[in-house]
């Protein structure tokens, strides 16, 4: 039963010398992922599972999968900057709503 999905389950064929680093389905998640490593300078690879680049073209996501790769002799710095980032704490708003300075408009 585990060629159910035609191997589209498992990661795509990749490089002895890269390793995956993690999977993303739709194409905020694979922009905002590009970017931090692009900010990190961390070489990364990507490989569509299936036809999920056709997928993603037509609706935004694929059901499959995008695999990311990075370098093995890499991947332990890659994988700190990626759980730094989904572990980030959200940047507050610097204003404040009860500090609001708009007065009452009276009609």
């Amino acid at each position: 039963m585990k060629d159910f999905l035609f191997g589209l389950d498992g990661p795509a064929k990749f490089d002895e010398d890269l390793e995956l680093l993690t999977t993303v389905y739709d194409n905020v998640e694979l922009s905002i992922l590009r970017s931090v490593l692009e900010g990190e300078k961390i070489p990364y690879m990507i490989r569509e599972r299936g036809s999920g680049s056709s997928v993603r073209i037509i609706t935004g996501f694929t059901m499959y999968g995008t695999d990311v790769f990075v370098p093995k002799t890499i991947v332990e710095q890659a994988k700190e900057v990626l759980e730094a980032y989904r572990n980030a704490e959200p940047i507050a708003d610097d204003v404040s709503t009860e500090d609001s300075s708009v007065e009452d408009i009276e009609p």
